[in-house]
């Protein structure tokens, strides 16, 4: 077994046991392997440990990823911020964006989403503890963001994502993912219809879990720590 099979396979675990801690059903939450910095035999080799879906957040290496892995049926998430000069290349080859916070952005990938595709899969990024982390829609302009995404055509919204400043405890982080969660209850219960909840990553799995999400987002507890400088550190998935 390889390294990342074996990272995988104990992240499985990290997995289910939270969902059984949290009394949800197994299987309840999906992984994302967020491979960015690490090139596509990594991905190849968590593929063929039966890892499909990548989130990627630099897309010049997300495209080259895209290229060299083209023989293999691969899901592929935008979770990085998307300025208005990248809508098209998002648009054209990835199924997935977690992060549009601003009309603009998307009505362009609306616009840009070839017609031969599916529908752009869509969460919209919320800013929910205001921290240094300044990417994402306020809670106040949520609402208004989510029905104006809803009518685009070409997209499909499907949930909330977010990226908080790292807690202290799983208390203090359960209490920020929890703040999503009920912007995302409080969505439902306007008739969106969401069934996805992009909360957690390496080091907080399990209060995401304990608070509602639906899929984490996983680097370093599968592919290994990434270089210093790799990224910002609201960024380290």
């Amino acid at each position: 077994m390889t390294t990342i099979a074996h990272h995988l396979a104990q992240l499985h675990q990290r997995v289910l046991q939270a969902c059984a801690q949290s009394g949800r059903p197994p299987h309840s939450v999906a992984v994302l392997a967020v491979s960015k910095t690490f090139g596509a035999d990594a991905v190849r080799q968590a593929y063929a440990a039966g890892q499909t879906a990548f989130g990627e957040n630099y897309i010049q290496e997300a495209l080259d990823k895209m290229t060299a892995l083209s023989d293999l049926p691969l899901v592929w998430h935008c979770i990085g911020p998307v300025q208005s000069n990248k809508t098209r290349l998002v648009a054209e080859h990835f199924d997935w964006v977690h992060s549009v916070d601003r009309l603009k952005v998307a009505q362009r990938l609306s616009q840009q989403r070839p017609a031969s595709l599916p529908a752009l899969q869509v969460c919209i990024q919320v800013n929910t503890d205001g921290g240094a982390n300044k990417a994402g829609v306020t809670a106040a302009g949520l609402a208004d963001l989510a029905a104006q995404v809803r009518a685009l055509p070409r997209l499909q919204l499907r949930g909330l994502m977010s990226i908080p400043e790292p807690a202290a405890s799983f208390e203090a982080a359960c209490a920020v993912h929890l703040q999503t969660k009920a912007l995302w209850d409080r969505l439902n219960a306007l008739g969106f219809g969401l069934d996805t909840l992009s909360l957690g990553m390496s080091a907080d799995l399990e209060a995401a879990i304990h608070s509602g999400s639906t899929l984490v987002r996983i680097g370093s507890a599968i592919f290994g720590t990434r270089g210093i400088g790799a990224a910002a550190p609201s960024e380290q998935l």
